[in-house]
């Protein structure tokens, strides 16, 4: 393996293998973290120390200063999510100087280990079909924050080499708007046409909300960008009867849709609809919300959710129930966790990013309008679904999608002087 490979490797590694930690006290010792330390003397020596990173978490540093001395976090707290954030943030910064801000070369890597983690995730249910333990078991492979995810129907869900189902449908997002795409349009954007099936077969065996949600925002994606807005409403259509579909032949989508109808609907707090992930999500919100209310305009600082779920979580109060804490400093969900712990300043400098650097179709199938809008669905399936600011290289995708619409206005701006020379 050459140097360059070797660094693609880790650098990737650092992306989609979060399964591995060394130690987990005082804090997760994850295996991007090592990768970090390992590669970051190598770029610092190369590009020097940046600026943008450091000036875009100042604001950030000194609320959570504050609000750690209004007694509101604590020092811990703030400082293992704001080191991590910082560190995630400033490495995935470098990896783009690396590339020479090349996002077409770092997006098609993405999509390249995106396809052979749904083809592992396609072998776990096979594995699992015929008894090979191996197969679907990865324990063997010491990811020690990995389990088989077992399905109500005698099957398993399948996770890949993630955590969770939930992540493998977070993770292929952007390859499923690719795929989609390529079906529609008869491209082949990278994927040969049975990659763009195994992709989409993937998400379907997680039988994963989340995943399903993903390709809701892929088919309204693709709907607005090609101006089928004539047929969106019939894509929608479709859209609602593959769920109904999915409704009634998914008991793991069932159950979760009825909970979630109960719990935000009714405000039905039988064990039904509380000993469901559905639960996890509703209960966070309440913390969320209430945590806003108190602090909107720069919440209590990055970290201080967990001290914002001991004061207003139904699980202190409502709900007697153990073993639904898990979710307690990540939210669940990056739009919450942002509403709790940076307010009004974090939610609007998100929406700010998605709405600024977002970049649409001008009427030919460029690469840039397909990269950002494939790196949206991510991005909205983490607010929509996982909390942690830097798992699985948020921080790199956040960044790609940035210099994508920087490199998409210097090929307009280069056009445009091309034609002005004419």
């Amino acid at each position: 393996m050459t140097k360059d490979k070797l660094v693609d490797f880790l650098i990737y590694t650092s992306i989609f293998i979060s399964t591995i930690t060394f130690f987990t006290n005082p804090f997760e010792g994850y295996l991007h973290y090592f990768i970090f330390l390992a590669l970051l003397p190598f770029f610092i020596n190369r590009y020097g120390l940046p600026k943008t990173p450091f000036q875009i978490i100042l604001l950030p540093l000194f609320v959570g200063v504050f609000q750690v001395l209004m007694g509101n976090n604590e020092w811990f707290l703030f400082l293992k999510i704001f080191l991590g954030v910082l560190l995630s943030t400033i490495f995935y910064y470098y990896v783009i100087q690396h590339y020479g801000m090349n996002v077409e070369k770092m997006f098609n890597l993405y999509l390249k280990w995106a396809y052979w983690s749904a083809v592992i995730g396609i072998v776990q249910y096979i594995s699992f079909k015929i008894h090979f333990s191996p197969g679907y078991d990865y324990a063997w492979l010491h990811f020690n924050k990995w389990g088989v995810v077992s399905s109500g129907e005698g099957l398993i869900r399948i996770n890949s080499i993630y955590m969770e189902p939930s992540q493998l449908g977070i993770m292929l997002g952007p390859a499923a708007f690719v795929s989609v795409f390529n079906i529609l349009r008869k491209q082949q954007y990278e994927y040969k046409k049975y990659q763009n099936f195994i992709i989409l077969i993937a998400i379907y065996l997680s039988k994963s909300s989340t995943g399903y949600i993903g390709l809701f925002f892929v088919i309204l994606l693709i709907g607005l960008n090609l101006g089928y807005i004539s047929y969106l409403a019939l894509l929608l259509v479709i859209g609602v009867l593959v769920g109904v579909g999915l409704y009634n032949s998914v008991d793991e989508f069932k159950s979760r849709i009825d909970a979630a109808l109960g719990l935000w609907v009714d405000q039905d707090f039988d064990i039904k609809n509380v000993n469901t992930s559905s639960f996890v999500q509703y209960n966070n919100a309440h913390v969320a919300y209430n945590n806003f209310k108190e602090h909107p305009f720069f919440g209590t600082g990055i970290g201080s959710h967990t001290i914002a779920f001991e004061k207003y979580s139904y699980t202190r109060s409502i709900v007697k129930i153990k073993g639904f804490d898990n979710n307690s400093a990540d939210a669940n969900s990056l739009l919450l966790r942002l509403m709790s712990e940076t307010g009004l300043m974090g939610v609007l400098f998100m929406l700010a990013i998605i709405t600024q650097c977002f970049v649409g179709n001008d009427g030919i199938d460029n690469k840039y309008w397909v990269i950002s809008s494939a790196i949206l669905v991510l991005i909205l399936l983490y607010l929509f679904r996982q909390g942690n600011y830097f798992v699985n290289g948020f921080p790199f995708f956040v960044w790609l999608y940035f210099y994508n619409k920087k490199a998409y206005l210097e090929q307009q701006n280069s056009l445009a002087i091309n034609e002005a020379a004419i």
